[in-house]
């Protein structure tokens, strides 16, 4: 059985449908400290800006393609973001340890926020 993960800074028990889940452990644990910016470098790293304490899950039971779409707004590579369909149970793996040099800092975040504006201002040309 393939284990589909999922990030966050609470604790929960199921997921909602429009929840976010990935095969991708560690993009699970990047989100799990609730990221407002993800950055993926040439060499595949990933940084974020995300502070938060986070947990980690996996969705403890099966997931079929019926249950889960794309994400329509990912930034990552395909196939790394789904949303579900349905509701999902969870089992809490546990913590994530926060990791300080996948932080982002403040200039580099700012950066980030201007390449997007320019790229969103340049589809509407």
């Amino acid at each position: 059985m393939d284990i589909w993960y999922h990030g966050s800074p609470l604790e929960l028990s199921m997921l909602l449908p429009g929840s976010t889940i990935t095969r991708e452990r560690h993009v699970a644990e990047v989100f799990s400290h609730k990221p407002s910016i993800v950055s993926l470098d040439d060499d595949g790293s990933i940084r974020h800006n995300g502070r938060l304490a986070g947990f980690l899950y996996a969705v403890d039971e099966a997931v079929s393609q019926d249950d889960i779409e794309p994400h329509p707004r990912t930034t990552m590579p395909a196939g790394w973001e789904w949303l579900t369909r349905r509701p999902l149970r969870l089992k809490m793996l546990g913590p994530v340890d926060f990791v300080s040099a996948e932080l982002l800092d403040d200039a580099a975040v700012a950066l980030l926020r201007e390449k997007a504006g320019r790229g969103r201002a340049g589809e509407r040309e």
